[in-house]
């Protein structure tokens, strides 16, 4: 009996040991399943609906870039790419062998598509080859079942149609580096392109766009069923420029054979209407591929064909820095426009003995004949008589020695010298003689393409501080927004010095004694006047002064002179204003003048800048500008 109890007892035990633990694997199977359905049912409805539908991000076409007139300077156009998705492909490397038998994959590209796999998540494509032809698409769609991973994409690629004659304006687009990644997943769109120079870089923000989307059905092997939705994205704003293309390409084939700079502008409102650098580059090459040869062949060149010399290239100014000195003397009252000083050919300073250019002197000149005459002599006497600090704050008045804003990178200072400079940066007293050689723009003195064309403008203007830029509008979403007009402020320059050097400048040109009237224009009416410059780049030592100095086509290119031009057009109503320094080219008036004579006709002949504007504080045209004296004997 009690043995009968104690098993009944026993059993009971277990049955409810057994309910127990039937009980508690119950409740944690419900509570899985109450966890799974209900708290987690929004999770695993969106991993499921992922298995079967894929949202997959659009990039939007890159916003065009137009000249003034509506001449396209950057578009895009149909490229085919061969991409990878790494997580669906077991072996990256042998993966890439299957391609390499159907087209061609070198060692610098494998190298490159194994370090972005990498640096990429998985199921980020990597472009593995762009452009390529239709041959090679087919070949790779043939063989696709062997290929695992592998697509073709359809996507758009920047097109530059007029190349190397505007390079240096527009700059280039190039793949997304590690150094633009800012969190934006257009970035990491495989053959995604950013701008890396010039305008593409200013803008890029703006020409980028609004990436779209695409809602496609995918089977269980990651097949493309079907698309189910599509959002396009939003374009990128179109750009318009200052540049007249035509002007552009005239001075780019004029100055094709020349290591040179020119730039255009229009003196009232500071639009850029041609800004050449030459030799220049194909920006095409950038974004379709550079090959190492190529890369190297730009890096080497002893010509910089990849810097833009308008505004990053730096030069002494030589004569076209006369004007300058001219008004620092005159609002100093130094000299009188009758004032006269005596050429022997070279001014003593102590010991030292400073030359002018005409060995035996000019004789007897005033302003006017010194500036049509380029007398070194003249400007020697009245720049020690004006001192490097006056001259140094009418230079910075007329745009010299500082950044001028334009909107490109790169842009360089230039230097105007004075004693508080020298003794900062070479820790060195300023000696006198300095200053003369100032006063001819050589010595510590440099300026930019772009510096001079500004300077001239505001000298042709009227004395107003006219800004060069490069955008004129931006169109976003149908809605244009135009560069406003800016307000210059005056120079406070009387305008009786101004007539004095621009009736100077028009002899220069129009005047049988003017050093540039071999490269006068013939019509009237495209009259232009101007200053020319050469720039000595060697020391020419005191035995082959007497001995007889070398002429320039004698000597190796890297020492020759360099060869330098200042102007503006029409003479009696100046509208354009144009720089043109040519690296090593020799003197001023033989190489520059003719190349400044044929930029400056042309862009008359165009209307490149349209009607003369009257822009908000300055006076209009025919009463800022009066009529620069008739042609006389200097």
């Amino acid at each position: 009996m009690n043995r009968d109890a104690e098993r009944h007892k026993l059993f009971n035990r277990r049955c409810v040991m057994l309910v127990g633990g039937k009980a508690v694997l119950v409740s944690a199977l419900i509570g899985r399943m109450y966890y799974l359905q209900v708290l987690e049912s929004e999770r695993y409805k969106t991993l499921a609906e992922q298995n079967r539908i894929n949202l997959r991000l659009l990039p939007p076409p890159r916003g065009r870039v137009i000249d003034r007139f509506g001449v396209p300077l950057a578009n895009n156009q149909q490229n085919y790419r061969v991409l990878l998705i790494p997580e669906d492909t077991r072996d990256v490397a042998a993966t890439l062998d299957s391609l390499d038998e159907i087209i061609s994959v070198g060692p610098g590209e494998r190298r490159r598509i194994l370090r972005d796999v990498k640096r990429n998540r998985s199921f980020v494509p990597v472009t593995l080859r762009e452009n390529l032809d239709w041959g090679e698409v087919a070949r790779i769609e043939v063989n696709a079942p062997d290929l695992p991973g592998v697509m073709i994409d359809v996507g758009q690629s920047r097109d530059y149609p007029h190349a190397d004659q505007l390079a240096h304006v527009l700059g280039y687009v190039a793949a997304v580096s590690p150094k633009d990644q800012t969190g934006d997943p257009l970035l990491e769109l495989p053959g995604f392109r950013v701008g890396k120079a010039g305008l593409e870089k200013i803008h890029d923000l703006n020409l980028r766009g609004r990436g779209g989307s695409s809602q496609v059905e995918v089977n269980a092997y990651g097949r493309v069923i079907r698309e189910l939705r599509r959002k396009e994205g939003e374009p990128g704003a179109e750009i318009s420029l200052t540049i007249d293309m035509g002007l552009q390409k005239m001075a780019s084939q004029r100055m094709a054979d020349e290591s040179a700079a020119a730039v255009v502008l229009d003196v009232h409102n500071g639009d850029v209407l041609a800004m050449v650098s030459t030799p220049s580059f194909d920006p095409n090459l950038f974004n379709t591929g550079l090959s190492a040869v190529q890369w190297k062949g730009l890096v080497n060149n002893p010509r910089a064909p990849l810097i833009n010399k308008t505004i990053a290239g730096r030069y002494s100014p030589g004569s076209t820095f006369k004007m300058c000195v001219l008004l620092a003397a005159l609002e100093k009252g130094v000299i009188t426009p009758s004032s006269r000083i005596f050429c022997t050919g070279f001014l003593e300073l102590g010991d030292a003995r400073f030359h002018c250019w005409k060995k035996h002197g000019h004789g007897l000149v005033d302003a006017h004949q010194a500036t049509v005459q380029s007398c070194d002599v003249f400007f020697y006497d009245i720049a020690k008589r004006t001192g490097i600090e006056r001259i140094a704050a009418m230079a910075r008045r007329l745009g010299l020695g500082a950044q001028l804003g334009i909107d490109l990178p790169g842009e360089q200072a230039g230097l105007v010298p004075t004693p508080k400079w020298k003794r900062g940066a070479l820790d060195a007293p300023w000696h006198q003689g300095e200053t003369l050689i100032a006063g001819i723009g050589q010595g510590y003195m440099l300026t930019t393409p772009l510096q001079m064309a500004v300077m001239t403008a505001r000298i042709a203007n009227g004395g107003f501080a006219v800004k060069p830029h490069l955008t004129r509008a931006i169109t976003k979403d149908g809605v244009a927004k135009s560069k406003e007009a800016d307000k210059f402020d005056s120079l406070d320059l009387p305008l009786r010095h101004l007539e004095i050097v621009r009736a100077a400048m028009n002899d220069v040109v129009n005047s049988p004694r003017g050093t540039a009237y071999r490269s006068r224009i013939k019509e009237p009416e495209f009259a232009m006047a101007g200053k020319t410059g050469t720039v000595q780049v060697r020391r020419i030592s005191k035995a082959e002064r007497k001995k007889g100095v070398r002429k320039n086509e004698d000597l190796p290119w890297k020492v020759r002179d360099h060869a330098l031009f200042v102007g503006f057009a029409p003479a009696d109503n100046p509208r354009y204003a144009v720089s043109v320094v040519v690296e090593h080219g020799g003197g001023g008036s033989k190489v520059a003048a003719p190349i400044a004579r044929d930029i400056l006709a042309e862009a008359q002949r165009r209307g490149s800048a349209g009607r003369p504007v009257k822009t908000a504080g300055q006076r209009a045209p025919a009463d800022t500008h009066r009529t620069v004296p008739k042609e006389r004997d200097g």
